[in-house]
This record gives C-alpha cells, sequence and structure tokens, in this order.
C-alpha cells in the first residue's frame, strides 16, 4: 500500500517549468484569497526551486494576485460571519497561516464591536438553553467552555452569561 501511494504521488506530483508554474498558480491564486504561505507551499510542491519560487511570489505580488493583508481581512470576516469564530480562533488561525501580526490587526478590524458582541450573546443564549436541564454551576461551565472554544474573550463570555442570568430572573 505504501509503495502505491509513494509512486502515485511521484506520478501526480510532475515538475513544471517556471512560465507553466506561473500561470498554474495565477489560476490557484484567482480562484481565492491565498496567504503567501500556502502559495509558497503550492509552488515548492511544483517540483521549483526556492529562487523560482521567491520570484515567482514576487511576481504574483506586484500583479495583485497576493495580497496577505486583502487575505487576513476576507479570512477573518468570513469566518466570523459563517463560522460564527471569536477574534482569539481567528488570529490563531491566521498565526498558523504565517500571517503578519500587522495584517492579523488589520484583519481583526473588520469585525464591529457591536456585530461581534450580539454574536456572541446569541451563541451563549443558544448554548444556555440547549444545557437547560443541567445545574447552574455545569450550565455555566459547559457553555463558557463551548465560547471559549470558539474563540471568544472570558470577560466578553462571562458578561454574555450574567446578561442571560438576569434576563432569566425577570
Amino acid at each position: 500500500m505504501f509503495l502505491f501511494s509513494f509512486f502515485k504521488e511521484f506520478v501526480l506530483n510532475k515538475s513544471y517549468t517556471k512560465e507553466q508554474a506561473l500561470q498554474k498558480i495565477k489560476q490557484y491564486c484567482a480562484y481565492q484569497e491565498r496567504s503567501h504561505s500556502e502559495t509558497k507551499e503550492k509552488l515548492y510542491s511544483f517540483g521549483l526551486h526556492k529562487t523560482d519560487v521567491e520570484q515567482l511570489l514576487s511576481n504574483l505580488i506586484e500583479e495583485d494576485y497576493l495580497n496577505e493583508e486583502r487575505y487576513a481581512t476576507l479570512f477573518a470576516g468570513g469566518h466570523f460571519r459563517s463560522k460564527k469564530w471569536g477574534r482569539i480562533k481567528i488570529n490563531a488561525a491566521l498565526q498558523q497561516k504565517k500571517v503578519s501580526a500587522y495584517n492579523i490587526r488589520k484583519g481583526l478590524q473588520v469585525i464591529e464591536e457591536p456585530a461581534y458582541r450580539k454574536c456572541l450573546l446569541q451563541l451563549a443564549t443558544a448554548k444556555w438553553k440547549s444545557v437547560k436541564s443541567e445545574q447552574w454551576m455545569n450550565r455555566m461551565a459547559k457553555t463558557t467552555n463551548y465560547l471559549l472554544q470558539k474563540g471568544y474573550e472570558s470577560n466578553l463570555i462571562q458578561e454574555a452569561i450574567a446578561q442571560i442570568r438576569s434576563k432569566e430572573k425577570e
């Protein structure tokens, strides 16, 4: 099995000339926004050498196929809106993709504070209701853990839970 997978990988990952690689990577970057590290990995998978990869990366940046600030902004906004991720999780994901700290800060600025807090409160309320049968401490712990996993800040989580509890007492 190992030999087959090695052979399959060897045959499928053929080497490209620099010009062929440039055309393929332009299509790759035009399809969706990519980070510099993703693009660099892809270029290396084409069998290119470091000097060629660096030159192609600079060409892509000059021609605006690659823009790390744009990538970070779209990533942060998209993951907040679609997956309801918090700032901490978005920050960690962007760091994992080797995006610079400056661009991460720029990307996180896209998330507006009122929308962020509203989303947090909605997630907290939904989780709070889903663990209704639990004792109060378990309920609080499960809601807090859920929101921490989503990447929200603990002080904001405490505020949201306090807000839910005050509404419950009314």
